[in-house]
């Protein structure tokens, strides 16, 4: 009987151990040698399953070219970030969504969803069209600050702890990752085993604000995957090669080259550990996927006051 009973949850649950091979098959919109010329549309959509998508904003749009990710449950469709742009005629990220909410209620008609609205971080290529989901019915939108975010999911101890998000048959769980910024979160999602790391971990240049914060964080992330499966994990950014140790310059609108998104868990234990070799001291390191890459104090000082004028004329 015990044997039934795990062979029927295995028939039950979706199989998602080719996550990585299949993200990276993808071949994304990724710019043009002559952007003037591009022709590709503003928001590349990626349906991964009938409950699951990426988008990819075009690199002509913005250089960039974040990535946001939606997942639906039965009541609630959640939104990761909101990409570079903040104009709707150059970049209906509002729009998009809804098409992909009313083609879903054609095969579920009388199923009205609502929006949920998050961010991996505060960064303005991940919050610029916040606007157009501000005053639309049935969205919540939480705003891309740590005060909000502790807020809103009920953090008391941050970073300490993890939250959940239930969307109806589908429950995320935040997990606190400051290090890139104050207000970093990981979301991971039992229906894909996603693990989604925004600039935290993803295949180019790891900026680090906080430099013993984010080794605490990477650090929670690996045990946090002791006690589930990881299938993928998933960033913000493409901005490494398919040639290892090689990424593309700062404002490259044009990657023909470029890696996967996908990352492994072991990718993760491997930045982990090379995170405790480098030590106390920040330091510049080069890795196959991805490149660990410490914020100087003068970076620091130049990204807080462009975050207080962003603030100020919010």
């Amino acid at each position: 009987m015990k044997k039934l009973i795990i062979l029927f949850a295995l028939l039950a649950t979706p199989v998602y151990a080719d996550s990585i091979s299949k993200i990276n098959q993808k071949q994304w919109i990724h710019g043009s040698a002559d952007c003037s010329s591009n022709q590709d549309p503003a928001i590349d959509i990626f349906e991964y399953s009938k409950s699951t998508y990426i988008l990819r904003q075009n690199k002509c749009l913005n250089y960039e070219a974040p990535f946001i990710y939606v997942l639906f449950g039965s009541d609630t469709v959640f939104i990761q970030d909101t990409g570079a742009t903040a104009e709707a005629e150059l970049f209906p990220l509002y729009e998009t969504i809804q098409k992909l909410i009313s083609e879903r209620s054609e095969d579920k008609p009388g199923n009205e969803q609502t929006m949920l609205v998050t961010h991996s971080h505060s960064h303005g290529d991940h919050t610029a069209a916040d606007q157009q989901f501000l005053g639309k019915a049935k969205v919540t939108l939480i705003e891309p600050d740590a005060e909000s975010v502790q807020q809103y999911f009920g953090f008391s101890h941050w970073p300490e702890g993890k939250a959940t998000i239930d969307l109806g048959g589908r429950e995320l769980s935040v997990i606190p990752i400051p290090g890139h910024q104050d207000e970093s979160i990981a979301i991971y999602d039992p229906e894909t085993q996603w693990l989604l790391t925004g600039d935290t971990f993803y295949p180019g240049r790891l900026y680090i604000k906080d430099w013993d914060t984010y080794k605490s964080s990477i650090q929670r992330l690996v045990d946090f995957s002791k006690t589930q499966n990881i299938s993928a994990v998933l960033g913000t950014h493409i901005e490494m090669m398919k040639v290892a140790n090689k990424d593309y310059p700062i404002g490259t609108t044009y990657q023909p080259e470029e890696a996967g998104l996908a990352l492994s868990l072991n990718e993760l234990k491997l930045l982990n550990n090379a995170l405790r070799e480098v030590g106390s001291k920040p330091k510049e390191k080069i890795m196959s996927k991805f490149i660990i890459s410490p914020i100087g104090a003068m970076q620091r000082y130049v990204g807080g006051f462009l975050g207080w004028v962003k603030r100020k004329i919010k």
